[in-house]
């Protein structure tokens, strides 16, 4: 079984590291294949593309999009054309309902008494801000322990600043992966599993699904390869890595069957 990773978060959105500490960990980790996703915003791609050619390992540019119809219903964009004109006002328009969102959930944070101003959190996202990044300033200042905490007391649905994803819906974010000729992928499917749609999805252009997901289980992995062999779709993996200081996946890559390693290196890098 050989190792991909194409999901991975960089400083250019919620990661904690630099596209270039994210490559370096995805080389120490044994990745050969690999693509910086981070949400809404390209603006890593260059500086991890350097990264992966000085390293030797097999890039590909890529990007998340977030939608509005549930918080993890997540698309990821692979081989997009970064000078797309089109594609790159639609990912500004993103990262704008992203900040408008943020600014929701700090106001109803100020009026649930917790002392958090907007500068504080978008002080710490120099592109596209977050959730995470409101989570780790709560931390920062000691409200919350850590960025998982500040999900689970205010951010998640039912807390008392959540605010639904303004994203687009998921029609829409294949539709402009696809006019970007870029390849479209559901990220970890296995979160949404209720509301799957995919005889829509794949009529839109979807060409993949995540399959190897550190959070899917066997028996989703099972379930999610039959999609795959049913609508003829790509299987990739990835390890969705946030950095150390993220808290969640502490090393990127993942290991997948040497049939859907030499599949995707055909695909997505064309070897």
């Amino acid at each position: 079984m050989s190792k991909a990773d194409l999901h991975t978060h960089s400083i250019y959105s919620d990661g904690t590291c630099t596209p270039q500490e994210v490559v370096l960990a995805a080389v120490k980790a044994g990745v050969r294949a690999f693509s910086l996703t981070d949400h809404d915003t390209t603006d890593g791609v260059s500086q991890a593309q350097a990264a992966c050619q000085e390293h030797n390992i097999y890039f590909s540019p890529g990007v998340e999009i977030s939608t509005r119809e549930h918080d993890q219903l997540h698309f990821t964009a692979y081989n997009v054309d970064l000078q797309n004109k089109s594609f790159q006002t639609f990912l500004a328009t993103n990262r704008q309902n992203r900040r408008k969102r943020i600014q929701q959930i700090v106001s109803l944070l100020q009026k649930a008494g917790v002392d958090l101003s907007e500068e504080e959190v978008f002080s710490r996202a120099p592109n596209t801000v977050s959730r995470a990044h409101v989570a780790d300033a709560l931390k920062e200042k000691g409200i919350v322990r850590t960025r998982q905490d500040g999900f689970r007391k205010y951010l998640l649905p039912g807390g008392p600043a959540y605010v639904p994803s303004a994203g687009v819906t998921a029609l829409e974010a294949i539709q402009q992966i696809k006019q970007a000729g870029g390849l479209a992928v559901i990220a970890h499917p296995g979160m949404v599993s209720g509301i799957w749609n995919f005889p829509a999805w794949v009529e839109a252009g979807l060409d993949g699904i995540e399959v190897f997901y550190p959070a899917h289980s066997n028996a989703m992995r099972q379930d999610l390869l039959a999609l795959a062999r049913k609508y003829n779709l790509l299987c990739t993996a990835g390890s969705d890595y946030h950095g150390p200081r993220a808290g969640r996946i502490l090393r990127p890559g993942m290991r997948l069957p040497q049939p859907h390693y030499d599949k995707l290196l055909r695909v997505l890098f064309n070897i």
